[in-house]
């Protein structure tokens, strides 16, 4: 029986990237979920044309987008297997959404991570802010949680359940550090899978800016050494 999967794309303004990445994601998906993150453009409009539940969230922030497309699930009369979260900007690769899942189905794995390893990436694609952040942040998981994460990379899976059990709540850009700690924490399966990654279309709305840079890696740093702490 072949499992449920959706796929979450919180989306700013990416009316020239959504309707690619929404049209590259393989056939064994569910249903595909688009989040406007208070989009100012015709990403709404791109995004049903190409087929995908269009959501509407007026709170700006990666993770109020996330938390919206969840809310959405969890009315559905049928529930999902798996959760795919997915970027709109086209720099990943979706069509290699089967090799994200595959641990999940194959081995039941709970929780898999894309890394966008350096072989792989297209020159350019992440920035210094990023390639630093990505270093310090799984240091720092390695070193307190004895973690074998290597990135934060947003193209990421994880069963329908285990998502649930976490609890998540970060608003903004600490969203994908929360999911990693919380499943360290609890002690779930997770492997990383090497993924390809190209520059993308349009401006980074963090990456892109000094102010969203800083203030991203505030909010990493700030769950890590929180969770570091706790009991």
């Amino acid at each position: 029986m072949n499992p449920n999967i959706k796929v979450i794309i919180p989306a700013y303004n990416e009316e020239g990237s959504i309707g690619f990445v929404i049209q590259a994601i393989p056939k064994i998906v569910n249903e595909v979920i688009v989040v406007s993150n208070n989009s100012t453009d015709n990403t709404e409009i791109v995004a049903a044309n190409n087929g995908a539940t269009v959501l509407k969230e007026p709170n700006k922030g990666y993770g109020y987008a996330c938390l919206k497309g969840m809310d959405y699930v969890a009315a559905l009369e049928h529930k999902p297997d798996i959760i795919v979260f997915l970027d709109g900007d086209y720099s990943d690769y979706p069509e290699q959404l089967t090799e994200l899942v595959a641990p999940i189905i194959e081995r039941d794995i709970d929780f898999v991570v894309g890394s966008r390893v350096k072989r792989l990436r297209e020159a350019g694609s992440m920035t210094f802010p990023q390639q630093f952040g990505n270093w310090l942040a799984t240091t720092l998981m390695a070193l307190f949680f004895k973690s074998t994460f290597t990135d934060l990379g947003p193209f990421r899976a994880i069963k329908y359940n285990k998502l649930l059990a976490l609890h998540m709540e970060d608003k903004t850009y600490g969203w994908t550090v929360e999911m990693q700690l919380k499943a360290l924490k609890r002690k779930y399966s997770y492997v990383e899978i090497p993924m390809k990654y190209r520059n993308r279309i349009g401006v980074s709305k963090v990456s892109g800016t000094v102010k969203g840079a800083i203030f991203a890696g505030v909010k990493i740093l700030g769950w890590i050494f929180k969770y570091s702490f706790k009991k």
